[in-house]
């Protein structure tokens, strides 16, 4: 895919989003903030779970799920291009309350990560060089030394001026790192292909049927982040339905990007070479290639997928809460737009701020809060997927540019779908289910509804959904503002 129009988008004025995004910038974005760092630690427990084609198999069928959720994003991007993606969904379709709650659950769980990406540079780096010098403190029982965090609070200052200075720049930069963690997969690829042995790969399936859900419980949210391209929707210069249709793409290449490294890991490392290692992945191509530098390569790549990661959700977050204050629903100073860049810097600022601190915490708190930050993600999910069928029926007229499932019932039983993927997803979550979360992540989850309670409490009332609600609140801001002032 390339982007072959000649035509130059209209210099922006002061204080709009500049459309600097191609398609291959925008893909990358979606792709790169799902591919992270989970892969180079976790695959090992997955074919451990469910033998080297069950947790392959588990990602074709994660894969499919998530597909179907992207495919009810494709249309909804398509149809709004704003900046935001869920907070227009919504509101369009549900009102204004609920369309906070989608907004506030999302953009709790990017920031989760955001500050989780803080934390698993130096854990990657630290595979190569020892960072554990000058120790600080105990925190839950996870020791914090003086330089370990600051690389992390370095690279948070870097991806936040990164993200300030242009979506431009902060897209030339995600291309080029995931074309680098492509580069490294295709690596492996071919040594799994000339090195690795099918006998390895034994046992193919453990567990029986439970050793394949306790690896699909997990699957779905190593999908998280191709949302982040209906977020930008703005910067993107490109047709509505060419966005539409990336998204879904996006998911499409993450699902066999993991496919691959589930079947090049297994094909390289013995069962008992998979339970001993810290970093599978990383241990895999040492292997395949009987040298230590091609694993430390590997830990390059996982360090290229933390910087995408990282870089797509925080980009994702601004622009969450720079349409919520831009709406009156947040604090008016969050929805402000740089004059020179055109992006919003003071919403950057704080997610860049929450990242630099969340090093000097620990990884052991940092894994509450990611775990808090999950269900908040699926939660959105669910609320967009019920906003689509409402759409589907309340607004049949309504411009699509691409239209899932064409003219038919398709569509529709696609979005049924969709809402029974994430309803089934949001009670995996609660207590007595395979993904149960513990009490200090309900605290954290608590919390953060807590301090949202705040500001919904100030969202008028008596908006109704439909094309008109945003406009409805940006004029009641609006008025709120000039009584202040």
């Amino acid at each position: 895919m390339t982007h072959t129009s000649t035509e130059k988008s209209p210099a922006p004025q002061s204080g709009e989003f500049k459309r600097g995004l191609g398609t291959w910038t925008t893909l990358t974005l979606g792709v790169g903030a799902m591919v992270g760092f989970g892969w180079v630690t976790l695959v090992g427990g997955w074919i451990e779970k469910a033998g080297s084609m069950g947790a392959a198999l588990a990602f074709l069928a994660g894969g499919l799920m998530m597909a179907i959720v992207a495919l009810v994003y494709s249309e909804l991007v398509a149809a709004m291009p704003k900046a935001g993606g869920e907070h227009n969904y919504i509101l369009r379709a549900m009102g204004p309350r609920w369309s906070f709650i989608g907004s506030w659950a999302i953009t709790g769980g990017y920031a989760t990560v955001v500050a989780f990406e803080a934390v698993a540079l130096p854990r990657a780096i630290g595979y190569v060089i020892d960072l554990e010098v000058f120790h600080l403190w105990t925190v839950n029982e996870s020791q914090v030394f003086l330089i370990w965090a600051l690389v992390g609070a370095i690279a948070a200052v870097a991806i936040t001026v990164i993200n300030i200075v242009g979506v431009k720049v902060a897209g030339s930069f995600q291309m080029f790192v995931v074309i680098f963690l492509f580069m490294i997969g295709i690596l492996q690829v071919f040594g799994a292909a000339t090195g690795g042995e099918i006998v390895k790969m034994e046992p193919f399936f453990t567990g029986d049927l439970s050793g394949f859900f306790a690896v699909l419980v997990i699957v779905p949210f190593m999908f998280v982040g191709f949302d982040v391209i209906p977020q930008t929707a703005e910067e993107v210069n490109l047709e509505p339905r060419k966005v539409g249709r990336i998204a879904f793409i996006s998911v499409v290449i993450a699902a066999i990007w993991y496919i691959m490294i589930v079947l090049t890991v297994s094909a390289a490392l013995t069962e008992d070479q998979i339970i001993n290692s810290g970093l599978p992945a990383a241990d895999a191509m040492g292997a395949l290639f009987g040298n230590q530098f091609f694993a430390n390569l590997m830990v390059a790549g996982g360090v290229a997928g933390i910087l995408t990661s990282w870089n797509s959700l925080q980009m994702g977050a601004s622009r969450l809460m720079y349409s919520l204050a831009h709406s009156g629903m947040l604090p008016a100073w969050l929805g402000k737009l740089h004059p020179k860049y055109g992006t919003p810097a003071n919403a950057l600022i704080v997610l860049g701020a929450i990242a630099a601190i969340a090093p000097f915490f620990g990884a052991k708190a940092l894994g509450w809060i990611v775990d808090a930050g999950s269900p908040m993600i699926v939660l959105a999910y669910l609320l967009v997927s019920i906003s689509f069928l409402i759409l589907r029926r309340r607004e049949p007229n309504m411009e699509r540019p691409l239209r899932v499932g064409g003219k038919g019932n398709f569509g529709v039983i696609i979005g049924g779908l969709s809402v029974a993927i994430t309803a089934f997803l949001v009670v995996l979550y609660l207590p007595g289910m395979p993904a149960a979360l513990g009490i200090e992540p309900w605290i954290i989850f608590g919390l953060w509804w807590a301090v949202g309670a705040v500001f919904f409490a100030q969202i008028p009332g008596g908006i109704k959904a439909g094309p008109n609600a945003e406009d409805e609140l940006i004029a009641i801001a609006n008025k709120r503002k000039a009584k202040r002032s």
